[in-house]
Parts: structure tokens; C-alpha cells; sequence
């Protein structure tokens, strides 16, 4: 009778079921948008899981239903959420990628790679805070830019 109210169910594809960690900073951006495209271009999930779909609720049980693990690093770190998730990711014995995502100019770039590398830097959630503070910070608009515009692209 009020089946327009009920919330449609994402028809999956066949394929395996992909868990992108993120950090909070990047939910529901245009940087989020990318990384799942280049995830579905080269990982051909099925499904992918996306914790900013659940707003700021815990997902770190939905690890455990996915096949392959991909986590997000911004220009050469790993903040504390998502480092808390790789390790699950690792005692789970789930394939792990990294998206690694740095600023080149004005542009974004980004390299998907096996597993985790030992250069990036993982965060404590204390310095995660700096982290975003820092990061929050870098983007906030000029004053100028309020009235006369910015070409620089954001995350």
C-alpha cells in the first residue's frame, strides 16, 4: 500500500563485496565519488561499502562481510580510524589495497596499490585531530575568494 515510502534495495551484481575505509573528512565529497569510481574501475566489485552511507555510525562489523579491503590515505597518511580498521582487515586475512590520494597543483591524484605501504604514516587519533584541524584550515575560503570566487579545486 505504501510501498513508495519503503527504501529500495541496491541490486547487487554478481562479484565480490569491496569495504572502502575512509576518513570522516572525506564523506560525501567529490574525493569520495572518485575514489569509489576508481575502485569500480579497477576492482569490478559487485558491491562496495561505504561507511558515509551510515552517517557517523560504527561500521567496522561490515568489514567482516566483505571480500576485498581498501583503505584511503591523504597525501601520505592514515588517520586513526582508518589504521583501526586496517587491522582488522589484517587479523581477518582480507586483501588488502591502499587508495592513496595527494595534491598535485591543483589537481587530485590517485594511485591504487596492494596491501599497505610502510612509508605511509599511521596517525594516533590525537594527531589525527591535528590532521584534520590543519586540514580544515587549508580550505576554508580567503575573504577575497568570498567575493571574487576560487579556482582551487577541493577535496
Amino acid at each position: 500500500m505504501f510501498s513508495f515510502l519503503r527504501r529500495k534495495k541496491e541490486e547487487e551484481k554478481a562479484g565480490i563485496t569491496v569495504y572502502m575505509s575512509e576518513p570522516t573528512l572525506l564523506y560525501n565529497t567529490k574525493t569520495e565519488k572518485d575514489c569509489i569510481g576508481i575502485i569500480e574501475k579497477h576492482l569490478a566489485p559487485g558491491k562496495i561499502i561505504v561507511p558515509s552511507k551510515y552517517g557517523l555510525r560504527p561500521t567496522e562489523h561490515l568489514i567482516d562481510e566483505s571480500d576485498v579491503f581498501v583503505a584511503i590515505a591523504i597525501v601520505g597518511k592514515l588517520t586513526s580510524g582508518v589504521v583501526r580498521e586496517i587491522e582488522r582487515a589484517q587479523s581477518l586475512k582480507k586483501k588488502i589495497y591502499t587508495l592513496e590520494i595527494a595534491r598535485k597543483g591543483d589537481h587530485l591524484e590517485y594511485a591504487l596499490i596492494e596491501d599497505v605501504p610502510d612509508e605511509l604514516e599511521k596517525l594516533s587519533p590525537e594527531q589525527t585531530k591535528e590532521f584534520y584541524d590543519e586540514f580544515r584550515v587549508e580550505d576554508l575560503p580567503k575573504l577575497s575568494d568570498l567575493f571574487f570566487g576560487s579556482r582551487k579545486s577541493g577535496w
